[in-house]
């Protein structure tokens, strides 16, 4: 009977995928989904280069679905799952357009308030069948009553495989709580749009030459059903001022190649104008780090004031014509606030490399 209903279940999906021929939904169990999507040209750059900001929005979009249909398979309020963080993520391949984007994501962990999803995307080459992971993620969502936003909801608990499956789980979740706090020690400061008038007194290959800013009215599709921003709206923003700094920095076209942890530190509203700027804080050979911010301006509640909604750190690398890496200009230091920036954006890329090698031997 469960062959039956996964095979059931599998025919549905199929001939919704190729009915509707841009996107369908297939629910395995409740705490797996999968998303298909074709990318169109609208969702990369002009050498057709998908966006990481494009993949990283559907990634949040399954990760989304999965956790508010797990919250609301218990009796008690309606909910909504809002996305809190998003740990690191590599790009390991590009995407390119035409190709189907494959997102699946499973819940891996349940705390009393919030939920850990695993979201993977693969690329399929519809020409000749090929696949390739591209994109691993991990997303924190935390449940959002209907009927009072500021309420947070009970998450049902999950089965875990056996008793290590639950204790790794929980050690990822207290992490990430305190990395969380960590962060938060940052927001303080505030990144000025820079005008471009400014912008022509600045020499190549500083900060202030590349450090960019968009202006974004938040309106009812960006929002959930409760009124606030999607994650992944925010975050397609994010990536598109990192990508504008990047590409002001070296001239070239550039690919995202990862995404440090995104903190979600309050709530977007809708009727609230996004302030999302993008520095430059550090270069290696062939590689950039800009640090994003997100500030929100509620006018319909001027009195309370802007405040610091996300931050991030993208890191970018430069492509020639042929889509092979490219010497990245050093970075032009100018005073001692931008020197402590370079240094603490080198032991995180010293630190992540070393990760990564270690990845590697271990394989």
């Amino acid at each position: 009977m469960k062959r039956e209903a996964e095979a059931a279940v599998d025919q549905r999906s199929r001939h919704s995928f190729f009915t509707l021929g841009v996107s369908s939904v297939m629910l395995e169990i409740h705490s797996q989904l999968q998303l298909r999507r074709v990318m169109r040209p609208d969702d990369a750059n002009i050498v057709g280069n998908v966006h990481g900001g494009t993949i990283l929005k559907m990634i949040e979009e399954a990760g989304g679905i999965i956790s508010t249909r797990h919250c609301n398979t218990q009796p008690g309020d309606r909910c909504v799952a809002a996305l809190a963080r998003v740990e690191r993520t590599d790009f390991l391949y590009p995407m390119f357009i035409g190709e189907v984007a494959h997102v699946s994501a499973e819940i891996s962990y349940t705390s009393k308030h919030s939920v850990e999803v695993q979201v993977n995307v693969l690329a399929e080459n519809i020409l000749t069948g090929a696949k390739k992971v591209t994109n691993k993620a991990t997303l924190w969502y935390v449940p959002f009553s209907l009927q009072n936003v500021d309420k947070i909801i009970e998450v049902p608990p999950i089965e875990y495989t056996n008793q290590e499956q639950e204790e790794e789980g929980k050690k990822r979740y207290e992490a990430q709580k305190m990395e969380r706090l960590e962060t938060k020690e940052r927001n303080g400061e505030k990144i000025w749009p820079v005008l471009s008038t400014d912008r022509q007194t600045k020499d190549d290959f500083t900060v202030g030459l590349s450090q960019s800013s968009l202006i974004h009215l938040v309106g009812p599709s960006d929002c959930t059903l409760l009124g606030f921003v999607h994650g992944g709206v925010t975050m397609k923003l994010m990536d598109e001022v990192a990508g504008i700094v990047a590409a002001r920095h070296c001239k070239t076209n550039i690919v995202t190649a990862s995404v440090d942890a995104i903190n979600f530190h309050r709530k977007i509203k809708k009727g609230c104008i996004l302030t999302v700027s993008g520095r430059m804080t550090f270069t290696s050979n062939k590689s950039m780090e800009i640090e994003v911010f997100v500030d929100a301006d509620n006018l319909v509640e001027a009195d309370k004031g802007n405040y610091r909604a996300a931050t991030a750190f993208f890191t970018y690398i430069s492509l020639d014509k042929e889509g092979k890496p490219l010497p990245v200009p050093p970075l032009k230091l100018e005073n001692e606030e931008e020197q402590k920036r370079f240094e603490e954006g080198k032991a995180r890329y010293l630190q992540n490399k070393a990760k990564r090698l270690a990845e590697k031997e271990q394989k």
